[in-house]
């Protein structure tokens, strides 16, 4: 198991310094690194989530960098709450951090719930960024279509029994998705993937495995 190294600090956000957790590794020059953006925080959602610490705990064990923080207005991150227009820029900033601080290295953003919705959005259209995760994507409520146009290579892992993004409707979103793409159901499990969160760990390792990822 890879050892993790923390450290806590406050990224220069566009609205304010916004709070940061960073897992490094003995390893000072990793392949690749990652940012996890975390759930709704008008419903309580911050980077210690337990599916976004699963998910940043998955990437790191391969290995990488992975940067978590928090949206403006969320714990001791300043700046208010901006319904996700707001955020994207925040997402702008945990990227541009990881370009900066490890230049040339593959930048993988993931997200889960709303964290997907809008850091989705906004690696899908940086150029810095060159692999995506979604976790939970909100698709009930949510327009996710400009992941149509996404030609990066993109996981998908939504719980059976999501009840902010349907089985019926993920599939139909995924259906008109650009090349490569994977998408993985995970059977019984609800929108936090209670009681699942190692089939999450294990589906991420498997798509790491697939996409090259040491």
């Amino acid at each position: 198991m890879t050892e993790v190294f923390h450290r806590s600090f406050f990224l220069a956000g566009p609205t304010g310094r916004l709070e940061a957790l960073l897992w490094t590794s003995p390893d000072a020059d990793p392949k690749f690194v990652a940012v996890v953006c975390h759930p709704h925080p008008l419903f309580g959602g911050t980077m210690h989530n337990k599916v976004v610490y699963q998910t940043a705990k998955a990437i790191h064990q391969r290995g990488a960098t992975v940067l978590r923080f928090n949206f403006r207005g969320v714990e001791q991150s300043e700046g208010v709450h901006d319904r996700g227009i707001g955020e994207q820029d925040d997402v702008g900033a945990a990227v541009a951090y990881l370009a900066a601080e490890f230049p040339g290295r593959p930048i993988l953003l993931a997200g889960f719930s709303f964290g997907s919705w809008v850091g989705l959005r906004v690696g899908c259209e940086d150029a810095r960024v060159n692999e995506l995760i979604g976790l939970g994507l909100p698709v009930d409520h949510v327009d996710a279509s400009y992941l149509r146009a996404c030609e990066k290579p993109k996981l998908l892992i939504q719980g059976a029994n999501d009840q902010y993004g349907s089985r019926a409707n993920i599939e139909a979103l995924f259906a008109t998705l650009a090349e490569p793409k994977r998408l993985v159901v995970i059977e019984a499990a609800d929108h936090f993937f209670t009681s699942h969160l190692d089939q999450v760990g294990a589906a991420i390792d498997t798509w790491l495995d697939e996409t090259g990822r040491p």
